[in-house]
């Protein structure tokens, strides 16, 4: 009989969260689930993923750019997949790239052919084995990433146009069918993996997290073909469904961060987080998944914009910061600040920095304080 519960992660690269919420599949999900709208430290998933792994913002671990795995802080920072091989898990990932996340901690670190490899298949084989951990009375930790969105941006986009090209950005709707279809494609791998979760009965013994990254632009903002160039909340908004055995469903309408997601797991596991390493950015919410109420936190996110190179910066140069109802976007590049009500400009059309509005300064006082690590 097993301990503790399992931890499943199904990662869907680039997911957007609005077209979960009108979705069959993810409607399913809602019902038996905690749901949520995260906000990604990363609009790029390098970033995003350790952000997620560590609990911390990249801003303090050193990942916060395309380039800077290889700079993950891993004396001063634990990851997830530590705490949990630490408590006798078995830790397996799948993932695109050795890049994509830490590796600290993970017994099996795998890396798939996005162009070749049947994901759908491959996971479903990975699962079955977990199987046969249980059946040895062994835990495990299963981070599995779709990549196949990513992949069809990447060809279908990103070799194709620049991110001023204007027979891109005059074509919204053929954007929009685009990506649609590739969603569609995710969302029939996301059934049928949750179909071998059901007749493995991992929904009894297991914590399930079907979760994105980032979202992925279809073209509404200039200088922006698909995401990591800026800070807009198209990109920064995911989604989070967390199926927990024996919690009922629950909507959580609250601002939260994907940095929570760690200590959350964390806390419900009853594994205190380590105090020889630095204090971590997330908290654990588990109060909201039990009804309770908690503060509402900032939510910082950041980036680098390539402007007119090929590639991203080493460093980023835009960052926001924001609550459930405005956000401060600050772009280091040109010194210049953007500030937007999101409950009466969702879109983030009309800049209202320079207005003097009190709250563009409370904001730019707690963007600083996190983007110099104070």
């Amino acid at each position: 009989m097993l301990s503790q519960p399992n931890i499943i992660i199904l990662m869907i690269d680039g997911g957007r969260w609005d077209r979960s919420r009108n979705s069959d599949v993810f409607k399913k999900l809602k019902n038996k689930s905690v749901c949520l709208e995260p906000i990604t430290y990363g609009p790029h998933t390098i970033a995003a993923m350790h952000a997620f792994f560590s609990g911390t913002y990249g801003s303090r671990t050193g990942t916060n750019s395309y380039w800077s795995s290889y700079n993950f802080k891993k004396d001063k920072f634990k990851t997830l997949s530590q705490y949990l091989h630490e408590k006798n898990y078995y830790t397996m990932t799948d993932v695109v790239s050795e890049l994509v996340i830490p590796k600290q901690g993970i017994d099996e670190f795998l890396i798939h052919d996005e162009i070749k490899d049947n994901l759908l298949e491959r996971h479903k084989s990975f699962l079955e084995k977990m199987k046969l951990k249980n059946e040895q009375n062994q835990n495990f930790f299963l981070f599995l990433q779709y990549s196949n969105i990513h992949t069809g941006i990447m060809n279908e986009v990103l070799k194709v146009y620049d991110n001023f090209s204007s027979e891109f950005f005059e074509n919204k709707l053929k954007n929009e069918k685009r990506y649609d279809k590739l969603f569609s494609n995710a969302e029939k791998y996301l059934t049928e993996i949750m179909e071998t979760i059901y007749e493995l009965e991992f929904d009894k013994n297991s914590i399930i997290l079907i979760m994105s990254d980032h979202g992925i632009g279809v073209g509404e903002k200039l200088g922006e073909r698909a995401y990591g160039a800026f800070c807009y909340d198209y990109t920064l908004k995911t989604f989070g469904y967390f199926l927990i055995p024996k919690f009922p469903p629950l909507e959580i309408s609250q601002q939260i961060r994907t940095i929570d997601y760690m200590p959350t797991i964390l806390d419900y596991l009853q594994i205190s987080l380590d105090v020889n390493y630095e204090k971590i950015d997330g908290e654990s919410l588990l109060p909201l998944f039990n009804g309770e109420k908690i503060s509402e936190k900032f939510a910082y996110s950041e980036t680098g914009n390539p402007l007119n190179k090929k590639a991203p910066p080493k460093k980023p140069n835009i960052h926001s910061i924001r609550t459930s109802t405005w956000k401060l976007i600050y772009n280091s590049h040109n010194e210049t600040k953007e500030l937007y009500n999101l409950k009466e400009d969702p879109e983030e059309l009309r800049n209202l920095s320079g207005t003097c509005l009190e709250i563009e300064e409370e904001l730019w006082k707690e963007l600083i304080k996190i983007k110099n690590n104070n």
